[in-house]
């Protein structure tokens, strides 16, 4: 079982799924893929009539191999690692660095996946799932790839998702949160806490109690304050996101109302008369010189 928190919208804290329910996904997959192949084919005789035997054979492999490569990698890709079979039992494919499959990981382990799964009869299938310990397939091996469940049986069953505190601790705890310095916590930090109390009720109770232990710790790395003693682990991990949230929300009707007294301003200086510069004083003209007369006044 991993118990990573990372990723994009991806929690590896859930069980690894084992060979059972990944066998019973394969074969709901492959079911669906034949049917649709037997469709085509079927459409596709009655549509053409009668064609040289050559092009029909041509066509009915590219069909076999649009049917059972191409529509299983667009599907993974689209659905973000989610298959007929792996929706119906609650799996899904994911990166092993926790982030969702993409392109070239359903690709590879398409590829991979018709030889070990149809060529061989699933025999190297087999024999890897059960040789590795997180129940890992040959495409899953060469495409970095881990196949896991999101819905646990009994992990959510009955059971609050946050434990309840009492009005003693949550009085103490909303004045400690108000002084808490949250500018030091990284967007990565806030990313897994989301991701943690979004699945809390998918993980096992000792595994989720684990990873709230080391966000816990991370957090208080992080504002520098101990956590309150008595208040649980997930509770606390709740009260400070919606501490975060709470500012946020203040900070952003604070600036809603900046620009909406600007937006009021903006007209009344539009409107102000602007104050008419006075003309300047004609600059004095220079007397005019008499001519020489020629006369001398008497010594």
């Amino acid at each position: 079982m991993s118990q990573l928190v990372t990723g994009e919208a991806v929690v590896l804290g859930l069980r690894s799924a084992k060979l059972p329910s990944r066998a019973l996904a394969i074969w709901l997959d492959l079911a669906a893929e034949f049917a649709v192949l037997i469709g085509v084919l079927i459409l596709l005789e009655q549509t053409t009539g009668e064609m040289d035997e050559a092009a029909a054979t041509a066509i009915a492999l590219g069909l076999m191999v649009f049917c059972l490569v191409g529509v299983p990698v667009m599907v993974e890709t689209l659905s973000r690692g989610r298959s007929l079979g792996k929706l119906a039992l609650g799996l899904r494919v994911v990166r092993t660095d926790g982030g969702p499959v993409r392109f070239r990981h359903a690709l590879v382990r398409g590829l991979v996946g018709f030889v070990e799964l149809l060529t061989f009869m699933g025999v190297p299938a087999i024999v890897c799932s059960l040789i590795s310990p997180e129940g890992r397939r040959l495409g899953d091996v060469f495409a970095g790839t881990l196949v896991v469940r999101e819905r646990v049986p009994g992990a959510g069953g009955g059971r609050a998702a946050l434990p309840p505190l009492s009005p003693e601790l949550m009085q103490g705890l909303g004045s400690g949160l108000v002084a808490l310095d949250l500018s030091a916590v990284p967007d990565g930090l806030w990313l897994a806490i989301r991701q943690y109390l979004g699945r809390i009720g998918q993980l096992d109770p000792a595994v989720g109690h684990g990873m709230a232990l080391r966000l816990v710790g991370d957090l208080v790395a992080r504002t520098g304050q101990p956590a309150p003693y008595g208040v649980p682990p997930a509770a606390y991990l709740g009260a400070v996101l919606a501490e975060r949230q709470r500012r946020d929300w203040e900070r952003s009707l604070g600036h809603q109302a900046q620009q909406a007294h600007e937006v009021r301003q903006a007209p009344q200086m539009q409107q102000a008369p602007t104050p008419q510069a006075q003309p300047a004083a004609p600059e004095p003209q220079p007397q005019p010189t008499p001519p020489p007369t020629g006369f001398a006044p008497p010594a």
